[in-house]
């Protein structure tokens, strides 16, 4: 089974043709996929340096 997969993969990879429009749907997808996995990691990361910035303004510890 494996092999059958690398088999496809290498004959996509040769495949001089343009992409279509489901490879660009896959493509899509994984990008939405990789943006929802992301943004709650980058949400927390944003939140605690505002934090930070607004006590050094502030001047509370």
């Amino acid at each position: 089974m494996l092999r059958k997969f690398f088999n496809k993969a290498r004959k996509v990879a040769q495949d001089d043709q343009g992409i279509t429009a489901v490879e660009y749907a896959v493509l899509g997808a994984l990008v939405a996929v990789g943006l929802v996995a992301a943004v709650p990691s980058l949400l927390a990361a944003f939140t605690a340096a505002f934090a930070r910035i607004a006590s050094a303004i502030s001047g509370t510890p």
